[in-house]
């Protein structure tokens, strides 16, 4: 059914329902609508990440001092610098698709195949590198302990670096304990497996070695956490009631709470639009070795694709400067 408009001379054709929208297909368009409204919800979680960083920035993490790992180079303190690797990666993996997206224009099958294989390798060595940042996270390196109030406390020596907490925590002997309905057995193996050691075991440990100091999560002037005194930190460590390995969603032993829940969130989010991406680029691949797009004499499919996967790698580049450079 057409829609026309009729003048005294002539009648003129307006829409035939063929016609497309500022010369995209109808499959260009969805895509776009869908590029638009996902924007938008990163927008909104990087925003409330804006918020709530500013709202307790005198507590928040240090990036330079959370994300220090590197790929077999355990103990050597690398800053960014695998985070650094892996936006690298995913970059250049939009650079293949922009190629194989050329390749397409150009019917050049053999191309597109290996542009595509390219992209595909790079957005796997990216979620397999972002796993393996997330196990170090949830992990941790040195560990700390949490107050009654909810204040963290972090170890340094007299020079200001951090000492972890198998350096000097001791293992104190088992104290005998009666069992009752609130405190079984199965009660106190499930609290054995929260932390390695006891707050005892960090205080005595503390206690026996006078050069080591607390440092807070609060930030000074100088954007450096706040070192105590040894008589500050013997005061304050004694207020301790749990002992904080890594990160999960309930507290993590680099600083505000706020920020593994937003890191496991937002970087889980992505992660997810990646590892989709990588799974699509793969069905698309095998189409293109089929030669289905030879047999159209069309790669729209692989140009299509290719508008999520910039977008994919575009949202990391404000995810990396909010989360890693900012």
């Amino acid at each position: 059914m057409e829609a026309t408009v009729t003048t005294a001379n002539n009648e003129e054709k307006t829409w035939g329902g063929g016609n497309e929208p500022l010369g995209a297909s109808y499959g260009k368009m969805m895509m776009w609508f869908f590029i638009v409204s996902d924007a938008l919800t990163f927008s909104g979680f990087l925003a409330a990440y804006g918020f709530s960083r500013f709202k307790f920035i005198e507590t928040w993490p240090l990036a330079d001092e959370v994300f220090t790992h590197f790929p077999f180079m355990h103990g050597v303190s690398a800053p960014m610098y695998y985070v650094a690797l892996m936006t690298f990666i995913l970059i250049f993996s939009s650079v293949t698709m922009v190629l194989a997206v050329d390749a397409g224009h150009q019917l050049k099958k053999t191309k597109v195949a290996i542009y595509m294989f390219l992209t595909i390798i790079g957005g796997l060595i990216f979620v397999g590198s972002q796993a393996w940042e997330w196990k170090n996270f949830i992990k941790g390196e040195y560990g700390a302990v949490e107050t009654a109030g909810g204040s963290l406390l972090q170890f340094v020596d007299k020079d200001g670096k951090r000492v972890a907490l198998e350096a000097f925590a001791v293992k104190l002997p088992e104290q005998p304990q009666e069992l009752t309905r609130a405190k079984g057995k199965w009660f106190m193996e499930s609290a054995e497996t929260v932390s390695t050691y006891s707050v005892a075991e960090v205080q005595a440990g503390f206690k026996a070695h006078p050069e080591l100091l607390i440092r807070t999560e609060q930030l000074t002037d100088k954007k450096k956490k706040t070192v105590l005194t040894r008589a500050e930190s013997e005061a304050r460590l004694g207020t301790a009631k749990y002992v904080v390995e890594g990160a999960n969603l309930t507290r993590n032993e680099y600083g505000s709470k706020l920020f593994a829940d937003f890191f496991f969130f937002i970087t889980g989010f992505h992660g997810f639009h990646v590892f989709s991406g990588v799974i699509i680029n793969i069905i698309i691949f095998f189409n293109v070795l089929l030669g289905t797009y030879e047999k159209r004499r069309s790669y729209e499919m692989v140009e299509k694709v290719g508008l999520y996967w910039h977008f994919v790698d575009l949202v990391w580049v404000f995810v990396f400067t909010v989360f890693y450079l900012v």
